[in-house]
């Protein structure tokens, strides 16, 4: 059995998500599921899981969800991070630059050299991609990171001018990494569904939903505000699946030669 919660588990939040993770599990083995004792972490914690036959919970992304996952997996819930100007279980991203450069509006930086953490990821891909094309704006794929922060820390570093950070980690990032003075917000994307909760087919989602809901609802206020959660909401599959698929970082580098 297999259970993860990889999305928002910096080391400083760790032992919260420990004890949402015990309180998810206990509720599910009160109902008759069984559930691992302790949460997967590193990589066997997202595409492994994801696709795992033994999955009992995981919080993937919007993108994967839509792009690969929908219909091989069940769609259980979505937790919602209070993101202001977001719906319920929304969220948005945030684009980054560095707090010293001279431009001010994120117009200024079409055709910059764009970070991104990953192809396949919603707010540091996807979601800005589909913001630049809607603003007749051009975001060219400079660097691959492989996670948020480095995305930022690129950007602070130099060797990228904007990176797209999804709120509820440049959040945490504001809260836990130092290196954020050497950045600033420039613009923001229109709101998206949020992280998704999934487990495995032929599962029933509401007892998962209720065991995730339950165990939110009874985290301590310390632990809440660590996580900086606020509930969970279902959210149809029909507004994930909406959402445009972008072009992929090589497809859009080729088309801007």
């Amino acid at each position: 059995m297999i259970a993860s919660l990889g999305m928002y588990d910096l080391p400083p939040l760790q032992a919260a998500n420990d004890r949402l993770w015990y309180g998810i599990r206990d509720r599910l083995r009160a109902s008759g599921m069984k559930a691992p004792d302790a949460l997967t972490r590193g990589s066997n914690a997202y595409w492994v899981a994801w696709q795992s036959r033994d999955l009992v919970l995981s919080q993937t992304c919007g993108y994967p969800y839509r792009a690969l996952l929908h219909g091989r997996v069940t769609l259980v819930g979505t937790p919602d991070y209070g993101i202001d100007g977001c719906e319920p279980g929304y969220y948005r991203s945030v684009f980054v630059a560095r707090a010293y450069d001279t431009r001010q509006a994120l117009a200024e930086y079409s055709g910059c050299r764009f970070a991104y953490n990953e192809a396949l990821s919603q707010s540091g891909w996807a979601a800005p991609q589909t913001h630049a094309a809607a603003h007749g704006l051009v975001l060219p794929p400079a660097l691959r990171t492989g996670s948020h922060p480095m995305s930022a820390q690129a950007v602070a570093d130099g060797r990228a001018d904007l990176a797209a950070i999804d709120a509820v980690t440049w959040r945490l990032m504001l809260e836990h990494e130092a290196f954020t003075d050497l950045l600033k917000v420039v613009g923001q994307t229109d709101p998206s569904p949020g992280l998704p909760c999934i487990s495995r087919p032929d599962v029933d989602s509401g007892l998962l939903f209720d065991a995730l809901s339950g165990a939110i609802a009874e985290l301590s206020d310390d632990d809440r505000k660590t996580l900086h959660l606020r509930g969970a909401v279902q959210i149809p599959a029909s507004a994930y699946l909406a959402l445009p698929i972008p072009r992929a970082p090589e497809a859009l580098t080729v088309a801007l030669r």
